[in-house]
């Protein structure tokens, strides 16, 4: 019986720990929804939304090589917050990476455009970093990014 009883409490002491895996997530999605379609509208941007959730604006498609979600690519970027704060970019060179390596975002958007192509990727923070800070960036973020795809390898 007194096997039972401490049985009993470490079990109940266990269940009335608060796990903070499952209560840090937020979810963002219609927030991130409804902000995107207030900065497609307030800068009078001719977005396209895919099934994913992503919006992107192609206004050069780009004569080259199509990438798909296994390229290697090199981009020129500029990222920035809705309020048009840059988080991150990279010099005229662009830098180079395979798209299974970025955000899914950018996997996914990328795509879109030939090399040579440029336009605008707005990424809900689902297809971004989520609902968790990242390396400066705030949890739920929708980020936005002017890209000029240089090279398809």
């Amino acid at each position: 019986m007194k096997y039972l009883l401490t049985i009993c409490m470490i079990i109940l002491i266990i269940s009335c720990q608060k796990d903070n895996n499952d209560n840090d997530f937020v979810d963002y999605t219609q927030k991130n929804e409804n902000d995107i379609i207030n900065y497609i509208k307030t800068h009078d941007l001719d977005a396209t939304r895919s099934s994913s959730g992503l919006y992107y604006v192609i206004e050069e498609e780009g004569e080259g090589i199509q990438a798909s979600s296994n390229s290697t690519v090199t981009v020129n970027y500029k990222g920035y917050y809705l309020n048009g704060t840059i988080f991150d970019q990279s010099n005229e060179e662009g830098i180079t990476f395979n798209l299974q390596q970025v955000i899914a975002g950018w996997t996914e958007g990328i795509t879109y455009f030939k090399e040579g192509g440029n336009g605008i990727l707005l990424v809900p923070s689902k297809l971004g970093y989520g609902s968790f800070d990242y390396n400066g960036i705030p949890a739920g973020s929708v980020l936005i990014f002017d890209i000029e795809l240089l090279a398809v390898q």
